[in-house]
């Protein structure tokens, strides 16, 4: 029996971050062969697992180290069937108290790097026989709260690409959905956060599973979803 995404080729940006490592060791045991797209230096966390190209140093809001990567990526696997947006960050800021630049970031590390990313892998994808995009979004991108101004801009606006392209690739083989956390369990988050119930948030595993199926061939009939995986927040 043969695995869920056996031979494809799926590049996952952000692949030093706890959700890109997780996805990527989930990717591979489910038989596909990834390559980890990070500003970071490349991330040691998956070993030298076969099919697995870490690539660091990838300036992902520009269009020539983007194309440079995936050229990369083509020339070590042969292809590419999947891409998932994993790259981005987080600032929480109110208006009074904040500044215009804080907008401008979130948006060029969110947004613009799955823009970015996409254009640059889209001839590719085009080529595949089934071609996936599946972009992390977030819940707050659907109401935000307070100090949340900036970052769900940001995340909004990955929302409203992933259903615009979509629309843009409904009829040429390429499905292209979202999903959307609510709040990660990640060292990070549980720093910031001291008092709060991890236990009701979403561990990367499991969001890491619901983007596997977005990925997989049972996921065709689905494009330009924005989906919530909010676990009990």
């Amino acid at each position: 029996m043969s695995l869920p995404l056996q031979d494809k080729t799926i590049i996952v940006t952000g692949g030093s971050g706890a959700l890109g490592s997780a996805l990527g060791r989930l990717l591979l045991e489910r038989g596909a062969q990834i390559a980890l797209l990070d500003r970071a230096e490349a991330s040691a966390s998956l070993g030298e697992a076969p099919g697995l190209l870490p690539l660091g140093g990838v300036d992902l809001t520009s269009t020539e180290s983007a194309q440079a990567a995936v050229a990369k990526v083509v020339g070590h696997f042969g292809r590419i069937d999947g891409l998932v947006n994993v790259a981005g960050g987080f600032a929480w800021e109110t208006l009074e108290g904040g500044s215009l630049e804080t907008w401008d970031r979130l948006y060029q590390i969110n947004l613009r790097t799955a823009l970015v990313s996409s254009q640059a892998a889209l001839s590719h994808l085009l080529e595949a026989p089934a071609g996936r995009i599946v972009n992390v979004g977030a819940l707050a991108s659907l109401k935000a709260g307070l100090g949340m101004g900036a970052y769900a801009a940001s995340k909004s606006g990955v929302a409203r690409l992933t259903e615009a392209l979509a629309e843009e690739l409904k009829d040429r083989g390429v499905t292209v959905n979202a999903v959307l956390p609510s709040i990660i369990d990640t060292p990070a988050n549980r720093a910031d956060m001291p008092d709060a119930d991890a236990g009701r948030w979403v561990t990367p595993e499991a969001l890491a599973r619901v983007i596997a199926f977005l990925l997989s061939d049972d996921a065709a009939p689905i494009t330009g979803a924005c989906l919530p995986v909010s676990g009990r927040v």
